[in-house]
């Protein structure tokens, strides 16, 4: 399969796909939209009925620099262009309360990201198990997604990026729409980081109540049955849960997800059980046995195994099912555990 990572950059570890052009230092946003290769412009071009010649309300998002279309969107759309995505980041740059450490496109150009790391103590979940804070701005010029913004994290250890769940006050303003305020909207969230850096706190007591909590083996199997909405038969379920590794699962949420595929339940929970036991930093004391480490093979099994390329996975995992799954995954694991 084509890797669907176009390009991108990263600064310091290999991130866990892979892939990426490695840059000793963080960059300036200036500098970050030319090494991820995203310094172009969207453009809208009308639409025509072949033909007739008739104009359709509909539009073309085409790229400037070599004119290949990203998608068709309606007539109220309004491009969130990469320049002013970068822009955002600069407040918190300049400030020194980040650093931006990965961008890039996916899908010749479809979708977009960047990345920032947040310069604050990570969070200890156990001693030797941190959690690290990032900004991430995720974007599509298909037509198709809407532009995100806000916080997420990821457990050093193992470098996999976890679900934030944020509260009902931000989310109001995690998704921004693509309309004529799209700017504004933007800067809008930039106004209730606070209430997503108090969100960020929270969830890391969420982690460390799963870390108090020890898990029976029998418990495993129940646990990764829910999240994925396997049934009681192990002939049932898929692989990859809820619409296997291609699906991109949009913006449904987690009890939009369809029922998992029939004959491959069996299949799911042995490649998630192993990780339980051995996965990245599950053997470390006092998250050994524990809910946090059912979660955590949970996590390791959507960045690292699932599906048939690193970089869908990454799709998957900032644009489509993989955050609904991740954040589910979350949801059962303190249900369970309490």
């Amino acid at each position: 399969m084509a890797h669907e990572i176009e390009r991108m950059f990263f600064v310091g570890e290999t991130p866990w796909h892979g892939l990426g052009t490695a840059l000793d230092q963080p960059p300036t946003t200036a500098e970050a939209i030319r090494h991820a290769g995203l310094d172009w412009d969207v453009e809208i071009h009308p639409l025509q009925v072949i033909g007739t010649g008739e104009v359709v309300s509909h539009r073309a998002v085409k790229r400037s620099t070599d004119g290949r279309v990203l998608g068709v969107v309606g007539p109220r759309w309004q491009p969130l262009q990469n320049r002013d995505a970068f822009a955002w980041f600069d407040p918190f740059v300049t400030a020194g309360v980040a650093s931006l450490e990965t961008a890039g496109s996916l899908r010749n150009g479809e979708r977009i990201w960047v990345l920032a790391r947040v310069t604050v103590d990570p969070i200890e979940v156990v001693a030797g198990d941190p959690v690290v804070s990032y900004l991430l701005l995720s974007n599509g010029h298909d037509g198709i997604l809407a532009a995100r913004a806000g916080f997420t994290c990821t457990r050093v250890v193992c470098a996999n990026t976890l679900a934030v769940a944020h509260a009902d006050a931000a989310s109001q303003l995690i998704r921004v729409r693509h309309t004529s305020n799209i700017t504004s909207n933007l800067e809008a969230i930039r106004d209730v980081m606070d209430i997503a850096a108090r969100q960020f706190q929270a969830t890391a007591e969420q982690y460390r109540r799963l870390a108090d909590r020890a898990i029976r083996a029998g418990d495993v199997e129940r646990y990764v049955r829910q999240v994925f909405r396997l049934p009681n038969d192990s002939n049932d379920g898929g692989p990859d849960g809820a619409g296997g590794a291609g699906d991109d699962g949009g913006d449904a949420g987690p009890s939009d997800m369809p029922a998992a595929k029939p004959g491959r339940g069996e299949r799911l929970l042995e490649r998630i059980q192993p990780l339980f036991e051995k996965g990245r930093g599950n053997d470390l004391p006092g998250v050994r046995g524990t809910w946090w480490a059912a979660y955590n093979a949970v996590s390791e099994y959507l960045t690292h195994e699932r599906g048939r390329a690193a970089d869908t996975r990454l799709d998957s995992l900032w644009f489509g099912q993989g955050a609904n799954l991740n954040g589910r995954a979350l949801s059962v694991a303190l249900e369970m555990a309490a």
